[in-house]
């Protein structure tokens, strides 16, 4: 029997002063009041537990403020944007309603909007880098898609590592080494020379990791001839890239949330460069402060450029045996060059001493010099020529 009941009995029943029943069962004589004023206007209801809900909350979201929260969410993630609550945020106080991240956070949470990640790293853990200056850094990135009619295609993008715009998406069937040195001369062309690159250790990114066999690639000499630095990340350590691939994300479900998909490289394109249009212009980045679309904080403050590297000069040492034809290969700037010895040097093993598109060429046994040339890169085949003296006389 609850306290309650036993008091009301006390005093009803049993006729006693409620001061009384009040000392008797270490209770108040305000409560016992209390009780019994419930007693006589409610009846046996006055026993059953109440709500502690207060009868009014003041502060709590305004119900129009939780459907638009909810809405907004569900509008966000059909469109294949991101709909986290920095960004519900925003779109709200674009419409003159001002919330706070943790209320939205907890509107979704009792919606059943979010899934919880109790596992999750916080985001307090992570070390956070961010350029000073637009063009400072430009990340670049190639992930694969699946167009309409099952074939497969990539996509290359540069991203500015400080406002996070994109400065170029392109569509492909395989990314080469050309079509990345193409895409970032366009890139400069529209946007300025960057001071630095930030890329994995993909083939058409850099040869560091192939063991200097091919020297540099058509992109790491256009940056050499720049003078812009190239930065890699470490294998197996993606998150050094992480602004460019976390874009890759958004642009994914972005392209998941249309009915209907591409399924040529150029409808492709089409649909990038109006998502590139909306990304860089139209929505905030969460990541900004103060929150404002990539192109805008690109544009707000002035450029990086590269620094003095006249003195970074290419060397490097390839060996090789003179083939049965006379001639020796050379890649350099991602394409592969013959130079020609002569055959009566078949067999021989050689040492090529390169320097930017300077060559010596000695025999790795003797240390003869065999020949010095200077590489035209318009001849895949550079001709041994003639030998030091004067020219033949032509027959009269």
């Amino acid at each position: 029997m609850s306290k309650a009941r036993l008091v009301i009995t006390a005093v009803v029943l049993e006729g006693r002063r409620p001061a009384e029943v009040a000392r008797a069962y270490g209770v108040s004589k305000g409560w016992v009041s209390k009780i019994l004023a419930r007693y006589r206007a409610e009846g046996e209801a006055a026993f059953e537990p109440r709500s502690r809900r207060p009868r009014s909350s003041p502060a709590r979201t305004a119900p129009e403020v939780v459907a638009a929260i909810v809405k907004l969410r569900r509008d966000l993630r059909r469109r294949g944007h991101d709909a986290g609550a920095k960004t519900i945020v925003w779109h709200l106080e674009q419409r003159g309603v001002v919330v706070s991240v943790a209320t939205v956070n907890r509107v979704l949470a009792a919606k059943g909007l979010v899934t919880p990640q109790p596992k999750k790293r916080p985001r307090s853990s992570y070390v956070r880098f961010e350029a000073e200056q637009p063009n400072e850094c430009w990340q670049s990135d190639v992930t694969h898609w699946t167009l309409g009619d099952g074939s497969g295609v990539e996509i290359l993008t540069f991203l500015d590592d400080h406002s996070r715009a994109i400065l170029w998406m392109s569509a492909h069937r395989h990314v080469s080494g050309a079509d990345v040195r193409g895409a970032f001369l366009e890139a400069t062309q529209r946007h300025g020379v960057p001071a630095s690159t930030l890329t994995d250790n993909g083939m058409v990114f850099t040869t560091r990791l192939s063991g200097g066999k091919g020297g540099r690639n058509a992109f790491e000499s256009e940056l050499r001839r720049l003078g812009i630095q190239q930065k890699n990340s470490r294998p197996n350590h993606p998150t050094t890239c992480g602004k460019v691939e976390r874009l890759h994300q958004t642009l994914k479900r972005w392209l998941e949330a249309r009915t209907r998909q591409p399924t040529t490289v150029r409808g492709l394109q089409g649909v990038l460069d109006r998502f590139v249009e909306e990304y860089n212009a139209e929505r905030p980045h969460s990541s900004l402060r103060p929150k404002r679309p990539p192109m805008e904080a690109y544009a707000a403050r002035p450029k990086a450029v590269p620094g003095d590297r006249e003195d970074d000069r290419h060397q490097r040492v390839r060996h090789d045996r003179v083939d049965t034809g006379g001639k020796v290969t050379l890649r350099l700037d991602g394409q592969l060059y013959s130079i020609g010895l002569g055959r009566d040097r078949a067999g021989v093993r050689v040492a090529m001493l390169v320097q930017d598109l300077d060559v010596r060429v000695v025999d790795a046994a003797t240390g003869e010099l065999i020949r010095e040339l200077t590489i035209d890169p318009s001849k895949r085949f550079q001709a041994r020529g003639l030998p030091p003296g004067p020219k033949p006389r032509s027959k009269q």
